[in-house]
Formats: C-alpha cells, sequence, structure tokens
C-alpha cells in the first residue's frame, strides 16, 4: 500500500512520518480524543487522512510553542471554525506567554540561588558542602 493507495488513507506509521510525530504519540492523541482519524481498516487499524496529518502538524507545531494538550484542542478547534476567533486565539495566546513569563522569573531565582550557593561551595573548604546542605534543608520544601 502506498501512502495513500486505500481511499485517500495512510497508515499510522505513514501519517506518523508524514507529520513527524511518533506512532506513539498519534495513539495518544486518539486515546484522549484529540485528534481521532476519521477512517479504520477492516480489522481496525487506524488511517489518517491528509486533513487529519495537516492537523497533527498543526498539534505540533502549538506543542513546540509550549501550548498544553487542552490548549491545543482549542487551537485546533478554532482553526477548524470558520469564524476563526481571532480575539479568543489571541487570549490564549496571552495567557500562555503570561505562563512562560513566569516560569521564567521562577527560573531567574533558581538560577540565582543556585550561582550563590555554587560561589560558595568554591569559597570554602572541608567536607560542609552548602549544596548539600541546601539540599538536606527539609524546611524550604513546598
Amino acid at each position: 500500500m502506498s501512502v495513500q493507495d486505500h481511499h485517500g488513507v495512510m497508515t499510522i506509521a505513514k501519517a506518523a512520518k508524514a507529520s513527524g510525530l511518533p506512532v506513539k504519540t498519534l495513539r495518544y492523541y486518539d486515546e484522549i480524543d484529540l485528534l481521532r482519524p476519521k477512517h479504520r481498516s477492516a480489522s481496525g487499524y487506524r488511517l489518517y487522512s491528509a486533513e487529519d496529518v495537516s492537523k497533527l502538524a498543526f498539534i505540533q507545531k502549538a506543542r513546540s510553542f509550549g501550548f498544553g494538550v487542552e490548549t491545543c484542542r482549542d487551537l485546533l478547534s478554532l482553526q477548524q471554525s470558520g469564524k476563526r476567533d481571532r480575539d479568543e486565539v489571541r487570549h490564549i495566546a496571552e495567557r500562555h506567554l503570561d505562563e512562560i513569563n513566569a516560569k521564567l522569573e521562577a527560573l531567574v531565582g533558581l538560577k540565582r540561588q543556585l550561582e550563590g550557593l555554587i560561589h560558595e561551595c568554591r569559597a570554602g573548604q572541608g567536607p560542609d558542602c552548602p549544596i548539600l546542605r541546601e539540599l538536606e534543608d527539609s524546611e524550604h520544601l513546598g
């Protein structure tokens, strides 16, 4: 069977290759109903259309921007709808950007803390390691 012999559809392996996603991911997207192929073979195998592969590529690109699965579901729905509500898409992207900025701030704080511990570790001698001491300190557990 070539890539699209059977009524314009392809096997999961070929769809995975065409979309750049692992077969396991395609199965997962089917299980969570993010993207279910419209076709099944007589023996129950998933068969993907070119439209399905385009949707998979869209999801992959959205995931590369860090959007979560549920947000990808929303974006795919907006992309597929006739109205393509620009304001709603922008709001989704703005919320995601806010989340990214919060994570960046947290990472900068962790970076500074770790840099300080490394500096303290370099400056001292003996068996007492400030890094290990910090990791052992159970009072800072959240």
